[in-house]
């Protein structure tokens, strides 16, 4: 299967059903941190729970609505990112992200969602790429607003993670946008 580089030692592959056994021991190696934040890490409280999270984003892929990758650092799955939505005729996905402690500090998840971005955005055509998450997951949305996306506002009380109701903030980029960003960075120029 593919591989893409993020960094020395570490890259982004396709993370499917058979691959159960180091996701589910990733996420538990990550609970502390993820449970709070990541709906899908939430209900995934054993092997059959996550296999159940695996296949639901293997059928999104078939659809063509949704894909899950995951980051693997020196060989180990310490995080991923995703399309939880993906709407071709709508033009609109939204990007999704997670990670252990040890896939943190090195760029390696802004690095993944900037290759999402250019799927979704360039290889693909979509107008328009979002990003959801509470707007207390600091980390989270340091990564929107690094690889250029737009806070756009906040839903109260919009999902329920563990049984708290949490607020979503919205991030977004248009085509346009990242078309122009990527060709600033190819041509050297910064924007303010």
């Amino acid at each position: 299967m593919f591989a893409i580089p993020l960094a020395p030692d570490a890259e982004l592959r396709p993370l499917e059903p058979w691959q159960i056994g180091e996701f589910f021991a990733h996420i538990e190696r990550a609970r502390s941190q993820l449970d709070k934040w990541i709906r899908f890490a939430a209900v995934c409280k054993d092997l059959p729970s996550a296999h159940a999270t695996l296949q639901h984003y293997a059928d999104k892929q078939a659809a063509d609505s949704g894909r899950l990758f995951g980051i693997w650092d020196r060989g180990v799955l310490v995080g991923g990112c995703m399309f939880p939505a993906f709407d071709a005729q709508s033009g609109v996905c939204e990007i999704g992200v997670w990670t252990e402690p040890a896939g943190q500090g090195r760029g390696l998840i802004s690095a993944a969602v900037r290759h999402l971005l250019d799927y979704a955005l360039i290889e693909r055509g979509l107008t328009r790429a979002e990003w959801h998450c509470s707007p207390l997951n600091d980390r989270s949305w340091a990564v929107a607003k690094r690889v250029g996306m737009t806070a756009e506002g906040i839903l109260r009380s919009a999902y329920v993670v563990n049984g708290e109701r949490q607020d979503m903030q919205i991030w977004a980029i248009l085509r346009d946008e990242w078309v122009a960003l990527r060709e600033d960075e190819g041509s050297g120029a910064t924007r303010p």
